[in-house]
């Protein structure tokens, strides 16, 4: 590597970095022929810090990024794609992680714009593989180029859903573990949600992607990106409630701005409360495949996709909001995100994507507002599961087809304020009633 560092040390900046991607090319080749997992030493990480990552100015760095964008599209053997780009974007602790984490951003920022799928294929692969901490940055670069930047930019993003379900199913998961709604700046922009809700409710099965088409280890990892973005999604649809009763306008003088007060109307709250609730029905649709996935995996009984873990904050979450919120003021609202966090436990319990005992989650949620739903989760009768995967006290599996769900209307929190509901079929074979979400 030192000859050729001497190499590069004689060109101009642009072919120096353009050299590098050629030699990596040649070099990765030559050891994919021997090795079917080549170990990236630091002579290769040494070069890319020294001449892509520090080096060129924004002209330069514009055309390095469709240099590396024809690289990807046209190198035919994915292996060698993958371990490239492998090797110019994984983390490596250091001062030069700014700038490759920057010019990740671009690069993708750059194949969702011109549709490069191979580009797309890579990005989803190294967040699968990399610590949450980057990929909710990369998650941020992609929401502030085409949600925040330039309006109607999100129609750009939007149709990387057919070029890339991979991607998208890997997008949400970190744009959900980057907007938790744990404070005002942290809730989703109304054009990513309404992109996110409308590539589920098309097709369910896409957040479902990276489980199905993945081998499962003994242990996940921990710091990683779920292998589904459940768990971030059902904390959108049951915080959503909560923290949009506490987000307030911004005041301007002592008066709420023109801008603030829009923003605020009802016109965009209602339409931000029906496309969580369109995304809580395909969530709940989405969980009541799941026991027949896991029973086809063999991971019935053996693997939570949403951990308990995961659930106990999001109590402690909802717990602290329904105290700062006037209960008086806002117990509709804390009787909707009660609601839905009791359809979600039992059908993620019944389902076999939630691994847990009653009395744990009689535990969890003793200090919660009183909701007779969740009560009758809680405490319903509770047949001994035939599936010797699970041992006694744990919830059953319900023997019921996916479409049992078919039932719940399209929009069922369509009007709010309405003091009745029509009674609906929830699951086949539970026997107390149902709540509709309101």
């Amino acid at each position: 590597m030192s000859d050729i560092r001497h190499s590069l040390l004689r060109r101009d900046a642009l072919s120096a970095a353009k050299e590098v991607l050629y030699h990596l090319d040649i070099y990765f080749s030559s050891q994919l022929q021997s090795a079917p997992l080549p170990i990236v030493d630091k002579g290769p990480v040494e070069l890319l810090e020294e001449f892509v990552f520090q080096r060129l100015n924004s002209l330069q760095e514009l055309q390095l990024l469709e240099i590396m964008c024809s690289y990807f599209q046209e190198q035919s053997k994915d292996s060698v794609r993958q371990i490239i780009f492998s090797s110019l974007f994984s983390p490596q602790g250091n001062k030069a992680d700014d700038s490759r984490m920057s010019l990740l951003g671009k690069l993708v920022s750059m194949a969702v714009a011109v549709c490069r799928i191979p580009v797309l294929e890579c990005a989803a692969s190294w967040l699968q593989r990399t610590p949450v901490v980057y990929c909710v940055r990369l998650a941020r670069a992609l929401v502030d180029d085409y949600c925040c930047l330039v309006p109607g930019s999100v129609q750009t993003l939007k149709q990387i859903f057919s070029a890339s379900p991979r991607f998208c199913c890997q997008f949400i998961t970190s744009v959900t573990a980057l907007y938790d709604l744990s404070s005002d700046d942290l809730i989703p922009p109304l054009d990513l949600l309404e992109m996110i809700v409308g590539w589920i409710f098309e097709d369910p099965r896409l957040i479902l992607i990276t489980f199905l088409n993945t081998p499962i280890a003994a242990n996940l990892p921990i710091g990683f990106l779920e292998l589904t973005p459940l768990i971030g999604l059902i904390r959108w649809c049951v915080k959503a409630p909560l923290a949009y009763k506490r987000k307030k306008p911004c005041l301007s003088n002592g008066h709420i701005g023109h801008k603030a007060a829009k923003d605020s109307g009802t016109g965009t709250d209602r339409d931000s409360h029906l496309l969580y609730s369109k995304l809580h029905l395909s969530v709940l649709q989405v969980l009541m495949t799941l026991q027949l996935h896991l029973t086809e995996k063999n991971l019935y009984g053996r693997l939570g996709l949403i951990l308990f873990d995961h659930m106990v904050p999001l109590v402690e979450e909802i717990n602290r909001l329904a105290d700062e919120l006037n209960p008086l003021n806002a117990s509709q609202e804390i009787e909707l995100a009660l609601d839905r966090l009791a359809q979600a436990l039992q059908v993620a319990m019944a389902s076999g994507a939630l691994l847990c005992t009653r009395d744990d989650l009689r535990t969890l949620c003793s200090r919660l507002p009183h909701n007779n739903l969740l009560q009758l989760v809680i405490s319903g009768p509770v047949q001994q599961s035939p599936h010797t995967a699970l041992p006694p006290g744990f919830y059953p599996h319900i023997h019921t087809p996916p479409l049992a769900y078919g039932a719940v209307p399209a929009h069922p929190a369509a009007h709010p304020a309405l003091p009745t509901h029509p009674g609906h079929t929830f699951i086949s074979g539970v026997t107390f009633p149902f709540r509709p979400i309101r």
